[in-house]
């Protein structure tokens, strides 16, 4: 192959569009500030009224446990490939591949639960009692479909489909077609849609948790009894009668409902994904500003979301009555736009947390609400669509044609339609998967960071040692945390679990069935030398007509005694000039290669060493093809294999070997049109 041969999407730099990095900060808040419209509702409903207190604990376990992570990541790989990357550098060959194809499977289902779940609460603020016209449209679209729609499925499909169902299928078809209309520029698009409506969302927001946080002021004793309810052990409004609880059970108490609240944490693994968008210095290697500029978008989306997210909670459980927050009560899965749109408080029946909330300013929330949330299922699915390519395409999986019609994201529509059918759009039932999907990942970044920084402290013999080995053991702590957490939030809800396996196994299914369909394409990105002698030895042999090019490693034998066995076996004669080639295999579980050449001469004899290489065959065939271009082909002499033929095809497709002679012919022969310039393949 030719130096300036095109190479795949995966193995180069692609200049993609970059921004003031405060406009990323809003693109992941699509994401990250969204879960605003349902996580108050949902810690209601998981710990009652001790939300706040188990809040708190979400917001230092923000601070001080993922953000510290994602910083380290953000600096150990600026391509956005985030811990996936760095597993894939630690853990070569199939088990770093097979655990990079499982954490996508669950990286495909955070993404998948984040937009379904974000779609059924934007279809729950769409539906709330405050406005009947919207419930009277969606009952025309419910009665509709029932008569055109689900008969094409039967009567059994009906209960199915009520109006929280429809509504939220309804609004995944208007973001797909919103999408659709402005693929060619999505990104661009979204981010100019992003800067604005994150604003509006966090103005709002802010007006209406200052609201509570003044009215907890003027009622002071609501947050007196409050407290003392905490202090007796008073979660669920029961009088327990019981002694004080001690700071540690109340901090137990914290930790164990942390599972549940995991919601909270979502937005980090998009921060990595969006890396590449983060405006930098250009040209700069490593890119420095950039990783700066991410890590500024990190800290401030933090500090914002922890803040807005413990002022959101405590202004919600104290001043929302509790029938409101109920399953069916006004205010569930919607408890800030419950307050905008001037609903009943603990303390009167009259009272409102500003003057101008009412059906005006709670209409306009309501709105900002919808689209943010409608937003971000769509770009997140937009996301998954760039990470799932960044990794599997270096598998054998080619996605550049799914890209260009649209397909993955199809793909993705259509399985979040099934998704939503199945937990039929409730919020509630979706948010363990989704928790699933969140902490896993999670707490792999913050395992990879703890070994990565092992790793480092191994290579470190300054005085500085002990210092790194507390740094060591606190990201180790941290670890432990989100595991664990993991782990309790898996066993409490498989449904995450299942999901993530059939991701996993239709992600390794390809990815089998793409490297065992392309197993002939000639996969050589190029041709790289160890120095200038090999460069120019191997240019004066690709100018030279030489007739044999013997594949041979000098294992048991030496060039020599295999030079004596050719000569016998292919009857040549000594005035035959023979080249030796050497491949080494690197990793044979990657899908393409560049080789790199070394060129030598040993006693009157050149010999070709070829490293880097994914399959001895592969090598064999790029490199005779390469010596055919501007000479007569050589002829490649090959010994009898003593393995059978389905051994020999699965040590290849696994290990890079096998049948060599075989698998070289009917590379030769995909690789190139012309028979004159095919290189022979002798085997004796």
């Amino acid at each position: 192959m030719a130096d300036n041969a095109p190479t795949p999407t995966d193995a180069k730099q692609v200049a993609s569009e970059q921004y003031y990095w405060l406009w990323i900060v809003c693109l992941l808040g699509l994401d990250y500030f969204s879960t605003l419209a349902y996580q108050p509702s949902i810690t209601y409903q998981v710990t009652k009224r001790f939300g706040p207190i188990a809040t708190a604990a979400v917001v230092f376990v923000t601070l001080f446990g993922a953000l510290p992570v994602y910083c380290w990541l953000a600096g150990r790989s600026p391509g956005g490939q985030g811990s996936l990357g760095i597993i894939e550098k630690h853990i070569r060959g199939w088990r770093g591949k097979t655990l990079v194809l499982i954490m996508l499977g669950f990286a495909a289902t955070d993404f998948t639960m984040l937009k379904s779940l974000s779609l059924a609460d934007a279809s729950v603020h769409v539906l709330h009692k405050h406005d009947n016209d919207r419930r009277e449209i969606a009952h025309v679209a419910v009665g509709w479909l029932k008569d055109h729609g689900i008969a094409w499925f039967g009567e059994r499909a009906a209960p199915y489909f009520d109006e929280q169902l429809v509504v939220t299928i309804l609004l995944g078809i208007v973001g797909f077609v919103f999408w659709f209309v402005l693929r060619k520029g999505f990104n661009r698009n979204v981010v100019r849609l992003a800067v604005p409506l994150v604003a509006i969302y966090l103005l709002m927001t802010g007006i209406v948790i200052a609201g509570g946080l003044w009215q907890l002021n003027e009622h002071r004793e609501i947050f007196h009894d409050w407290w003392d309810q905490m202090i007796r052990g008073e979660f669920d409004l029961v009088e327990r009668g019981g002694p004080p609880l001690a700071f540690w059970q109340v901090v137990l108490w914290a930790l164990m409902a942390l599972p549940n609240l995991a919601l909270g944490l979502s937005g980090f693994e998009m921060s990595m994904i969006l890396m590449p968008q983060v405006q930098g210095k250009p040209d700069e290697q490593p890119p420095r500003t950039r990783i700066r500029n991410t890590r500024k978008v990190l800290i401030t989306a933090a500090v914002i979301m922890s803040i807005y997210l413990l002022g959101s909670v405590l202004v919600t459980t104290l001043l929302i009555p509790h029938e409101e927050l109920q399953a069916d009560g006004g205010a569930n899965n919607r408890s800030l736009a419950y307050l905008a749109h001037g609903g009943r408080l603990t303390f009167g029946e009259d009272e409102l947390l500003w003057p101008i909330c009412g059906p005006v300013f709670g209409t306009a929330y309501d709105i900002v609400t919808v689209l943010i949330l409608c937003l971000a299922g769509t770009s997140v699915m937009t996301a998954l669509s760039v990470l799932l390519p960044l990794f599997l395409t270096r598998f054998g999986m080619e996605f550049r044609w799914t890209q260009r019609w649209g397909v993955l994201m199809m793909l993705f529509a259509a399985i979040n339609t099934l998704v939503t059918v199945w937990f039929k759009a409730k919020v509630e039932d979706q948010r363990g998967a989704y928790a699933t999907g969140v902490l896993v990942l999670i707490a792999c970044a913050a395992v990879v960071t703890a070994l990565d920084k092992k790793l480092a402290l191994q290579r470190l013999t300054t005085s500085w040692r002990f210092l790194r080995w507390l740094d060591l053991g606190y990201f180790t702590l941290i670890a432990m945390v989100f595991v664990t957490t993991t782990l309790a939030v898996t066993m409490r809800s498989p449904s995450g679990l299942a999901i993530s396996c059939c991701f996993i196994a239709a992600v390794v299914a390809m990815s089998i069935l793409s490297r065992a369909w392309r197993a002939d394409e000639l996969r050589t990105i190029g041709f790289g030398f160890k120095d200038e002698q090999s460069k120019f030895l191997w240019d004066s042999l690709r100018l030279t007509d030489f007739p044999i090019l013997v594949p041979f490693r000098p294992i048991r034998e030496t060039y020599e005694q295999k030079e004596i066995q050719i000569r016998e076996d292919h009857h040549l004669s000594e005035e035959v000039d023979i080249v030796f080639l050497d491949i080494n295999v690197d990793d044979p579980s990657d899908f393409f290669q560049t080789l790199k050449v070394e060129v030598v001469r040993e006693n009157h004899r050149s010999i070709i060493r070829v490293t880097g290489s994914v399959s001895v065959a592969h090598a064999i065939a790029a490199t005779a093809l390469e010596m055919s271009r501007n000479s007569s082909p050589p002829g490649l002499h090959f010994g009898w294999t003593e393995m059978d033929m389905l051994s020999a095809s699965w040590s290849y497709l696994a290990f890079g070997e096998g049948n060599v002679p075989w698998k070289v012919r009917e590379l030769i022969q995909h690789a190139e049109p012309n028979p004159a310039k095919r290189p022979r393949v002798i085997v004796g």
